[in-house]
C-alpha cells in the first residue's frame, strides 16, 4: 500500500465520521423542534394520558387535518411520538424509546464542562431497536 492510498482511505474514514457527525446534530435538532411549538406541547400533553386517535386530538386542538398532519410528522420524526393506522385512522402515542433518548440528550448536552472534553455527540442513538 502506498501512502497516497493510505491518505485516500483516512480522508474516506474521516468523511464519513463528519457526516454521521452531522446526521446526529440534526437528528438531534428533530428532538427539540418537536418541543418549540404550543401545538405539539398541547399533543403531546393529551397523548400522556395514553394513545389517541387523530380525530380525538383534532376534537380537542380545533385545528384543521393537516395542521395536525403537519405537526404529527414533527413529532413522529423526532422518535418522541410513535403511530399506528387502523382502518382510516392514525392513532398516536408517546414512545418511551423515544422519551428516555430526549431526556438522555438533554442531560449529556447541558452538562457544564469546564475542562472543554469534547462530548460524543453521537453516543446516543434515536432509534427504537
Amino acid at each position: 500500500m502506498t501512502f497516497i492510498d493510505m491518505m485516500n482511505i483516512i480522508n474516506h474514514i474521516d468523511k464519513y465520521e463528519y457526516e454521521v457527525f452531522s446526521l446526529n446534530y440534526k437528528n438531534n435538532a428533530r428532538v427539540f423542534k418537536a418541543f418549540c411549538d404550543e401545538n405539539r406541547l398541547m399533543i403531546l400533553e393529551m397523548l400522556q394520558s395514553g394513545e389517541k386517535c387523530a380525530c380525538e386530538i383534532l376534537d380537542k386542538m380545533r385545528i384543521v387535518q393537516s395542521t395536525l398532519s403537519h405537526h404529527m410528522k414533527i413529532l413522529v420524526d423526532s422518535g418522541i411520538v410513535s403511530a399506528r393506522r387502523e382502518g382510516k385512522w392514525t392513532h398516536y402515542s408517546l414512545s418511551e424509546a423515544g422519551i428516555q433518548y430526549a431526556t438522555a440528550l438533554l442531560r449529556e448536552i447541558t452538562v457544564i464542562d469546564p475542562e472543554g472534553k469534547q462530548r460524543n455527540s453521537y453516543s446516543l442513538s434515536c432509534k427504537e431497536g
